[in-house]
């Protein structure tokens, strides 16, 4: 009896810290309690090490880090910076003024004016123009991945990270602890033997200890000399070139800039180098002039539980609300927070005609039920679901009419809102809207759209799944 008593008390200990700690977000506190509830003790455990938010950390508050590298005085300068909406030359995107007045007002992520990019739609044109620009290199290499593999393009890009740093090229890594936790340390041996710098985002083991396990840096970014950037879904690793038996082809997004833009790549890639390694960069010469003559309006925003803003899903929110006849979504994970969906569910009711396309082939069998939990009720509303069927999509897209196009590391769902470090580009210009509504018919062309009259004849089974991973779903 006094053991129940004591077990009783314990139990209702745990319940009230977390009521008292996640009172602010109803959907953590429900999954933390349901945890609990099947898992009283470990559950609790997992809460201490896994739950505390990010931004209240104690270290986070000493040390900093939120954004502190500036860009230099005189690149300020010459930065050109959309001011007033009719600057975007975009029409459509000119009517939209409380979009603009949102994207302008979000800290260190102006829209510049002088940019051109190329998009990829898959890991072959991706890694050639990585590897070309990596191996014209003069001054500097930065590269910031969320995985890395020691497979063949690894191999191979490993290599020319090591030819160049023997050439006297500065050539810096940062990988992540989680998402990198398969990579054998003679790989990183042969990069620091050649000269290369090394640098882990939350090591596995000290993440643990220190409770961060659960915030990530998914950024893919990779800066040549500050002249050249990319960015995108694509990490290193031969499954993205389709060689997974398991998924095949792998369709993927990403993007080669040159530009203004490239230095607000750069200026991410020195703050995360800085909190990895404590080296504070400073020299002018990582920012140097680039001679662009493109006029491609572009807006690099970068996102991570140490802002004050949710800036990554406030924009998609702001873009969504503002839709007058589409929104085009294609995310391999589809767990949007309370928001994001009312934003989808209301435009599909108004009249805009919302398409979604997800993987048909998971990776992730509790994300996708968490996912498979939303669709039933959006589509009643009238969004159309898309499983495709051609391999594994892995791409990060969103477009809104022809105002703009966003592409980068964030999926639609609450991981990448609220948890991750995460950057995404936002696009004006129509010719770049156009080549990404093009891949996104292709893409539609190869998946199977979802009916909901066979979708509602599922299983108790697979709902009862659906069930757990939707309450679930703000942790996954």
């Amino acid at each position: 009896m006094v053991g129940l008593l004591i077990a009783l008390i314990l139990f209702i200990l745990q319940v009230g810290i977390v009521l008292l700690l996640e009172f602010k977000n109803p959907s953590k506190t429900t999954a933390w309690l349901f945890i609990i509830f099947l898992f009283p003790i470990l559950g609790f455990l997992l809460y201490y090490f896994a739950a505390k938010e990010y931004r209240k950390r104690r270290f986070v508050r000493r040390h900093g880090r939120k954004t502190q590298y500036l860009l230099p005085e005189g690149v300020l300068h010459n930065i050109e910076v959309a001011m007033r909406a009719r600057e975007l030359r975009n029409p459509d995107a000119a009517k939209q003024k409380r979009l603009f007045g949102l994207l302008k007002s979000i800290p260190d992520a102006p829209i510049t004016l002088c940019n051109e990019t190329e998009i990829y739609s898959e890991g072959t044109s991706t890694f050639r123009a990585i590897i070309q620009a990596l191996e014209g290199a003069r001054h500097h290499i930065h590269l910031e991945y969320y995985i890395i593999h020691a497979d063949e393009i690894g191999l191979e890009i490993q290599r020319v990270l090591i030819r160049k740093a023997r050439e006297g090229i500065e050539v810096r890594l940062s990988y992540d602890g989680l998402g990198s936790y398969k990579l054998k340390a003679s790989y990183l041996k042969e990069l620091r033997e050649a000269g290369v710098k090394i640098g882990c985002f939350f090591p596995l083991r000290a993440s643990f200890l220190t409770r961060n396990l659960n915030y990530r840096n998914h950024r893919k970014i990779v800066v040549v000399d500050g002249i050249i950037g990319f960015l995108g879904g694509i990490n290193i690793g031969d499954e993205y070139l389709g060689r997974d038996p398991r998924f095949g082809f792998w369709r993927d997004t990403h993007m080669r800039l040159v530009g203004d833009s490239v230095y607000f790549l750069q200026q991410a890639f020195l703050n995360d180098w800085e909190f990895v390694t404590k080296e504070k960069l400073t020299d002018p010469v990582y920012f140097p002039e680039h001679g662009c003559l493109g006029q491609e309006r572009i807006q690099i925003i970068a996102s991570g539980p140490d802002g004050e803003w949710d800036t990554i899903q406030e924009m998609f929110f702001g873009a969504m609300s503002t839709a007058v006849n589409r929104i085009d979504i294609v995310s391999p994970y589809f767990i949007p927070d309370p928001s994001i969906l009312m934003a989808i569910k209301t435009a599909a009711l108004s009249g805009v005609k919302v398409r979604i396309i997800l993987p048909g082939l998971s990776d992730h069998p509790l994300v996708k039920w968490a996912a498979f939990a939303y669709i039933e009720e959006l589509m009643k509303a009238g969004v159309q679901f898309n499983l495709y069927r051609k391999g594994f999509i892995h791409a990060k897209i969103l477009i809104v009419d022809e105002t703009l196009a966003t592409v980068g590391t964030a999926n639609m769902d609450m991981r990448s809102f609220f948890d991750n470090f995460e950057m995404n580009a936002v696009m004006f210009d129509k010719e770049t809207i156009r080549k990404l509504d093009e891949d996104f018919r292709e893409d539609l062309a190869a998946s199977e759209e979802m009916s909901l009259e066979r979708f509602q004849r599922r299983s108790r089974k697979q709902r009862a799944k659906e069930v757990v991973a939707r309450m679930l779903s703000p942790l996954l």
